[in-house]
């Protein structure tokens, strides 16, 4: 009776163990990836430096989106606050990056788009993590947002985008195969948490 005993102790802690190894080899094959939600179309508008920022200055990387205007008093300096959360922990990273684009073209100037940049970067010239302010033609800058990035309410895409205003503080996660993979609200700690953690998630998948 104790010889069947200790033989199966033996079996039990052997199958424990095969189980654990397995864990071990498998880490990582349940977690359940982020939805590819949309795929960014090419762009072309013009930086804080007056250079002109394409598909091409992000290929292979994974980076934010939003949409401000420089004499904002409201929801854009607390969302552009939160967002400077986001590039201090990734800055140093080559393949992350922001793109911030004005909402109000007609007077967001690159004078003034740099001397915003400086306002939220004020030691950090260099900008090593690219976080790109950019202006452009107005339908281009809201075709984007509302085709590619999902940062406009569905119920404008018939408007006249001459008489449309983007005033959100909706933000996306573009991975590096430029598909948008989360939509967050900067607003609330708990989603700037969650897209922290996201895009940790998408180096990772980035890296296997």
């Amino acid at each position: 009776m104790k010889k069947k005993i200790i033989i199966y102790t033996l079996f039990s802690l052997v199958l424990l163990t095969a189980f654990y190894i397995s864990l071990s080899f498998t880490k990582g094959y349940f977690d359940v990836k982020l939805p590819v939600m949309s795929y960014v179309q090419n762009f072309s508008f013009t930086d804080q430096n007056g250079q002109p920022v394409t598909e091409k200055n992000v290929d292979g990387k994974i980076y934010v989106t939003n949409y401000f205007f420089t004499t904002c008093k409201g929801i854009c300096p607390k969302m552009n606050f939160n967002l400077k959360g986001v590039y201090d922990q990734f800055k140093d990273n080559k393949d992350f990056a922001i793109i911030s684009h004005s909402s109000m073209p007609e007077t967001d100037s690159v004078p003034l788009l740099k001397a915003y940049e400086e306002r939220m970067l004020p030691d950090d010239h260099n900008n090593p993590a690219k976080w790109y302010f950019v202006t452009g033609s107005k339908d281009s800058l809201y075709k984007m947002a509302r085709q590619s990035y999902l940062l406009d309410n569905d119920k404008n895409n018939s408007e006249n985008i001459q008489e449309a205003f983007i005033h959100t503080q909706f933000i996306a996660l573009v991975d590096q195969k430029k598909r948008v993979r989360g939509i967050y609200d900067a607003l609330k700690p708990s989603e700037i948490e969650q897209l922290e953690k996201d895009i940790t998630k998408l180096f990772k998948e980035k890296d296997s």
